[in-house]
């Protein structure tokens, strides 16, 4: 057993170890502190989309507005919201009494035009006779040359009246014809298969088509096929190209991506505040039927596509090694790298030191960033951010950080 003497004499020994494992600890694992701890993430393997974010407005292919080219009062409606309607089907029906009305005025004055002309006939027939008698008794010296002059001069005007009797019956169908097409025009036809997207009009409304067409009816051709009038800013119009890809969302299904195609890129600018962009049209199907016209939508247009792409997450990128610290405790300027180092380079660990590696980069899809070519391994780690010793770091954190001193 031992002695309290004994006692005495180890507990100087064992507090002296003591102490020197923990100096020994504390230095190993904080040094003389300054120095940097790393944030780092590891190179990956995947796909990669680089996209342009736009929004639009989701419509039918083809929407046509249903007007009337004549005034009135509405009689009766045949469609509502809503409803399908088919090529030449009544919509609604303008009370047509008006044009009736002139459409047998216009009939009554053709009738007269035509008996008009039938009695030119007969006068022109009658002058025609005088003239031949006359000129056969001029002939044989039975009346006097005037005689003859007046009989020819009355067949002359006789002709001219008959020509003019015909071009008035002539007019007279001509505005029968604008009566009859009036009164067709009372019969509000659908000019398209679709469905009836808005009404406009009541029943007992009256519509007046003098200085411009009011519209009646909103008809959607077909809403199993729609598409997205985007605005693209400028800087983004020269990679979008027909037939790339396009994935959208819509409020109404915020958990759902729907797929479309670029179909069209416009030419025409749109300027708003000094703000150039352009429309681009993306065709959807819409079979469903779950898109309705007017929908807003969030739309990333595929531009490029990697399957199995090397990439990086764009901290890596962005990471620029902290400058170390002068013996009179100011920060030192980093030193510039090597000739051959100039370029997109990045900071990565070998054996817990940093090492810098040149790469040439690729697509980017704002988070991650495709590796082309450098010295870059799938698993390898590549610095994100460096924290001072015992602070937390205040920069956006990457996926999957790792630390080290």
């Amino acid at each position: 057993m031992l002695t309290r003497e004994m006692l005495k004499k180890r507990v100087p020994i064992i507090a002296g170890i003591v102490l020197v494992l923990a100096a020994g600890a504390y230095f190993a694992f904080h040094g003389a502190g300054n120095e940097p701890i790393f944030r780092t993430d590891k190179v990956i393997r995947g796909s990669i989309n680089q996209t342009v974010t736009a929004s639009g407005t989701v419509n039918a292919v083809t929407t046509v507005l249903v007007g009337t080219q004549v005034s009135g009062t509405i009689k009766s409606l045949y469609v509502d919201f809503n409803s399908p309607v088919k090529k030449g089907q009544l919509l609604a029906l303008i009370d047509p009494a008006t044009f009736e009305a002139q459409a047998d005025q216009a009939r009554a004055n053709l009738g007269a035009a035509r008996a008009n002309l039938e009695k030119a006939a007969a006068a022109e027939l009658d002058a025609k006779r005088t003239f031949e008698r006359n000129r056969t008794l001029f002939a044989r010296n039975l009346i006097a040359r005037s005689d003859l002059d007046t009989a020819e001069t009355n067949y002359s005007s006789a002709v001219a009246q008959v020509a003019a009797a015909r071009a008035q019956v002539e007019q007279q169908k001509a505005s029968l014809k604008t009566a009859e097409i009036n009164l067709k025009y009372t019969r509000i036809l659908s000019p398209v298969d679709g469905i009836v997207i808005s009404r406009n009009v009541d029943v007992g409304q009256t519509v007046a088509a003098s200085f411009q067409t009011p519209t009646l009816f909103n008809i959607a051709q077909d809403l199993t096929r729609m598409q997205i009038d985007t605005s693209v800013a400028e800087a983004d119009i020269g990679k979008i190209q027909v037939k790339q890809p396009v994935d959208f969302t819509v409020d109404a299904y915020s958990e759902n991506t729907f797929k479309g195609t670029v179909s069209e890129i416009r030419n025409a600018p749109i300027t708003v505040q000094n703000v150039v962009t352009y429309d681009v049209v993306v065709k959807v199907d819409n079979s469903d039927l779950r898109l309705k016209p007017g929908m807003t939508a969030n739309v990333s247009i595929v531009t490029a596509r990697m399957a199995d792409a090397l990439k990086i997450s764009n901290l890596a990128l962005r990471f620029r090694m902290p400058a170390e610290k002068s013996g009179s405790g100011a920060a030192a300027a980093p030193s510039a790298p090597p000739p051959d180092q100039k370029g997109t380079s990045i900071w990565v660990l070998e054996n817990k030191t940093p090492k810098r590696v040149p790469i040439r980069t690729g697509i980017s899809d704002g988070t991650y960033t495709e590796v082309v070519s450098g010295d870059l391994k799938e698993g390898q780690e590549v610095i994100i951010d460096s924290l001072a010793k015992g602070k937390q770091n205040s920069s956006p954190s990457g996926p999957n950080p790792r630390f080290f001193r």
